[in-house]
């Protein structure tokens, strides 16, 4: 098996345009996955500028080999609380210590847990190839289980996050079988700012482990705005863009009485 470490993106874009290695940053879902091992790996956790947060008037970028525990220790305003709470659902501390933002989202699982958060902060992809650079949304980032927009060559370079209202705040629910190192069985992550009169203003919903891939809900985003806490009301069609499994952590329908409840729950705890 070939192992390249390179330090810089250029070294790296230019082995993987020709070779199509595997690539690996973290490595904590690419190990327990691989099965036979690759012929070649590219490690990217060592390239100059692909780790670390930062700020400009564009907004908010995070290299793809951001850790976790990077996401948790960083000075971040209120509207990321719900991306810092999923990251301490994400396995061990010894997982968040190594794996990635990037590598979370490269797996595509339905039940990533940094998904959610990062649809309700309108979060984009920053890819690159030797072809050069290009942007596109998470939500059509994430194609299907296990599957994604990367076409042969590019990698995952940033997570980009436009700024803001000040005003807004965040939260993340999960529901899973015991507290930590579990697979969810629904998850729930929001973004709510309310206006002078207590009423909701701005509204981002966004469900995970409920369908192929994490769904905003933007009818229920919509029907939000104007409403006090106290009168939420989350309806079958609010649901409609999920479509829950049946397997061993719940059934269908469990899972969206589920959603449900953890719906208002994670409006609730945006709101404290």
């Amino acid at each position: 098996m070939t192992y390249f470490a390179p330090d810089t993106l250029d070294d790296a874009l230019a082995h993987l345009d020709t070779t199509g290695m595997s690539i690996v940053a973290g490595g904590t879902d690419f190990f327990p996955a691989m099965g036979v091992a690759p012929q070649a790996i590219l490690d990217v956790s060592r390239i100059k500028g692909l780790r670390g947060i930062t700020l400009d008037n564009a907004g908010w970028r995070m290299g793809a080999a951001t850790t976790w525990t990077d996401v948790i220790n960083a000075d971040l305003p209120a509207a990321f609380d719900g991306l810092k709470q999923a990251a301490r659902e994400v396995g061990s501390q010894q997982i968040q210590n190594t794996g990635t933002i990037a590598g979370n989202l490269v797996n595509a699982s339905p039940a990533a847990d940094g998904v959610p958060p990062l649809l309700t902060l309108d979060a984009q992809v920053e890819v690159a190839s030797a072809r050069g650079v290009r942007v596109m949304p998470l939500s059509e980032f994430i194609t299907g289980v296990r599957q994604t927009a990367l076409r042969a060559g590019e990698i995952v370079t940033a997570i980009l996050i436009p700024p803001l209202p000040d005003h807004v705040r965040a939260a993340f629910s999960k529901l899973g079988s015991r507290k930590y190192l579990v697979i969810s069985t629904a998850m729930v992550a929001a973004v709510i700012g309310y206006d002078a009169q207590g009423r909701i203003d701005h509204a981002r919903m966004a469900v995970g482990a409920c369908s192929p891939v994490a769904q905003r809900l933007s009818a229920l985003e919509a029907d939000l705005i104007g409403t006090a806490p106290e009168n939420i009301l989350v309806n079958a069609t609010h649901l409609t863009p999920l479509a829950p499994i049946n397997d061993v952590r719940g059934s269908s329908e469990y899972r969206l009485d589920a959603v449900a409840e953890l719906i208002r729950r994670t409006i609730t705890g945006a709101s404290t």
